[in-house]
């Protein structure tokens, strides 16, 4: 049973999990918008506003934050200290939506697309 367990586990091991959230969060702040599956959308949504929240303050230390959650993309790592913090600065929270587009494909897998408001 899952009592109190707050995370999915997207049918992963954990490294694998932190690379594609990873590599998700680098994809939605390079293109403000990506189109992904709905469980993955809502793990990612918590990873990316905490990561805004912390380039709010736009130190030296909330870059080297940024890059050691992020890995070290220096493009994305700029991208959320140059444009989407300051555009979020008076904002306290709810930096994306999620918006559900429907069943897609042979699976039919619900999708999403995350963006930022």
């Amino acid at each position: 049973m899952r009592h109190h367990k707050a995370k999915r586990k997207l049918h992963r091991v954990k490294s694998q999990r932190t690379a594609l959230l990873r590599s998700l969060a680098r994809s939605l702040v390079l293109q403000e918008g990506i189109v992904t599956t709905v469980a993955k959308a809502k793990e990612l949504r918590p990873f990316v506003e905490r990561l805004i929240t912390e380039s709010k303050s736009n130190t030296a230390g909330s870059r080297r934050a940024a890059a050691s959650i992020v890995g070290n993309s220096a493009e994305t790592i700029k991208k959320l200290h140059d444009t989407l913090a300051p555009r979020y600065a008076k904002r306290s929270g709810g930096y994306t939506r999620i918006v559900r587009l429907g069943r897609v494909g042979k699976r039919m897998i619900e999708s999403a697309r995350i963006e930022f408001v």
